[in-house]
């Protein structure tokens, strides 16, 4: 079986409810502080939503995404419909290597939470 490379990125919003989210919105900062969208995961499972969900916290208005608008993209028309949670966790992903202008082109897979990894210490986002 081949080894697939994993990254990390900070999760700011969610697809579904809170409490069992669908899919995870995720970002990282740029050098000025400003949180960027790079990932949206695919649907995860029964058992990682209530798992995640778990340890999530909505945000407010603070949020630096509040009142933002993301497309739904991958065949879907309109608006993606999120909520925004306090962009406190890492989330460990795999992906393909489509990358564009720092943003993962296609679906990503969750594997897992990294506790032992900071929002501040994933790499920063670049255009």
């Amino acid at each position: 079986m081949r080894a697939q490379p994993t990254a990390e990125a900070v999760i700011g919003g969610v697809t579904g409810s809170l409490k069992e989210p669908l899919t995870l919105l995720l970002g990282r900062y740029d050098e000025a502080g400003r949180l960027w969208m790079v990932a949206r995961t695919t649907e995860l499972t029964t058992a990682v939503r209530r798992g995640v969900g778990r340890r999530l916290t909505p945000a407010g208005s603070e949020h630096p995404w509040h009142g933002r608008n993301f497309s739904a993209g991958w065949g879907a028309s309109g608006e993606l419909e999120f909520r925004t949670v306090k962009p406190h966790l890492v989330a460990e992903f795999v992906a393909d290597t489509a990358v564009d202008a720092s943003r993962y082109r296609h679906p990503v897979r969750f594997v897992r939470l990294r506790d032992d990894l900071t929002p501040h210490e994933m790499p920063l986002f670049t255009t």
